[in-house]
């Protein structure tokens, strides 16, 4: 009987960390989502460089992460320094009876890395398409290098990790604590903090708004890989989100996984058609942007709490995100922050409202332990930011000239165009 359930106990740890390592690939897939989103929506002379920041700050991600971002974030040995040793499965086992294992999560050290790592890029990634067309892509990576390694690990550390903020206080309030389930807060709206810091530091690209304030449109030069990018953004948060509810290996597990899919699933399909009627709405025209950043929202929405919705909620939590997107953006506009791609507004404006939504179908939450979460995570991200920003920006300098500006960042940068043929010589 011993040999059984030991052999039950394995076979759910090989489970366990085979899934993690699925979603974990997945979440890495998103990479690949944000550059096509980014590249379809700048013009065409910014194109090899969105492309060439993308994988830049994916592999920076991963490196930086490795050597101290983790250790910062859950106190374990540095995975650089040799913190993953090979697993004993006999003193897993004992670990297990001793701690009472009655279907917990069981996974590798290593997966969970994994998994962590391909998050914090995806953070990273948010910041890219904001300060697109306009930043010289040497600050960008140097900035990326903090962000990794210390900026988002401490308010990782303060929220997944558990550890107190600063060794202060928690974030709780009363005996609730701060939730946020998949990263609407701690993944999404950090990254639209640093993005937006690094935006008001940029300031607008030029011609993008007029002598008398008027918006003026930039059209992104490929609409179809804008588009492929958020169709491999929305099966990558499969991942994101079922990843998240970190075990597959029982009954229950099995279930919520297929509940957080299905919710996360209605939820973009809410976003997306709100924003699009509230476009026609406001335009007159089905836009194909707004769609696009409404299934966006619709996810970053639901991420915070897609295991406690009905799918009904999932999909109005999906529409709200989709609806707020577009008001979002058009008050950005006015207000001269200039976002390319809207990562602003989807990742920030909307990730906020995921984290406050939770406790609407979650009753082991509240508003306030929410809000504090929330205010934590903007409050360092955005000030960590802005003072890296400022530093770079006295230092090297963020923002490429006027005349690399109208020249592109391609040959600036990068010394090559994406669409060769269809430049005039």
């Amino acid at each position: 009987m011993e040999e059984l359930s030991n052999n039950i106990y394995q076979l759910q740890y090989a489970m366990d960390t085979f899934y993690f390592l699925v979603c974990g690939a997945l979440v890495m897939w998103m990479a690949a989502g944000f550059a096509m989103l980014e590249a379809g929506l700048v013009r065409s002379k910014n194109t090899t460089e969105i492309l060439t920041k993308n994988v830049a700050l994916f592999a920076i991600s991963c490196i930086m992460y490795m050597v101290v971002g983790y250790n910062i974030m859950y106190g374990s040995a540095g995975i650089f320094l040799g913190g993953i040793e090979a697993v004993d499965a006999a003193q897993v086992l004992k670990d297990s009876a001793e701690a009472g294992f009655e279907g917990g999560a069981v996974y590798s050290t290593a997966a969970d890395f994994f998994f962590q790592v391909v998050f914090v890029a995806t953070a990273m990634s948010i910041v890219s398409g904001a300060v697109a067309e306009r930043m010289k892509l040497w600050a960008f990576l140097a900035f990326a290098v903090v962000m990794t390694s210390v900026i988002y690990p401490l308010e990782g550390s303060w929220t997944w990790g558990g550890k107190d903020v600063f060794g202060l206080f928690s974030l709780s309030v009363g005996d609730v604590a701060f939730t946020d389930f998949a990263g609407s807060g701690i993944v999404h709206m950090a990254g639209a903090a640093a993005a937006l810091a690094g935006v008001l530091l940029l300031g607008a690209r030029k011609g993008k708004y007029g002598p008398n304030g008027e918006v003026i449109a930039i059209p992104g030069a490929n609409l179809p890989m804008a588009t492929l990018g958020t169709f491999i953004l929305w099966m990558g948060w499969f991942g994101f989100n079922g990843g998240s509810v970190l075990k597959l290996g029982d009954v229950n597990s099995a279930h919520a996984v297929a509940m957080v899919f299905l919710n996360t699933n209605a939820a973009a399909a809410g976003g997306a058609i709100c924003a699009l009627i509230v476009a026609r709405l406001l335009f007159g025209k089905a836009d194909l942007t707004m769609l696009l950043n409404g299934a966006l929202a619709g996810l970053v929405a639901i991420t915070a709490g897609p295991d406690t919705p009905t799918a009904l909620a999932a999909t109005l939590i999906g529409a709200a995100g989709g609806v707020l997107v577009v008001f979002s953006i058009v008050a950005l506009d006015k207000l001269k922050i200039d976002d390319p791609v809207g990562a602003i507004s989807v990742h920030g404006v909307v990730g906020f409202f995921g984290v406050m939504v939770v406790p609407v179908t979650n009753d082991g939450t509240s508003f306030a332990a929410q809000a504090l979460g929330a205010a934590v995570i903007f409050g360092w991200v955005f000030g960590a930011s802005l003072v890296t920003w400022g530093v770079l920006k006295v230092v090297m300098g963020i923002r490429v000239s006027e005349e690399e500006e109208y020249e592109g960042m391609d040959i600036v940068d990068c010394g090559m165009e994406a669409y060769p043929e269809f430049t005039n010589k």
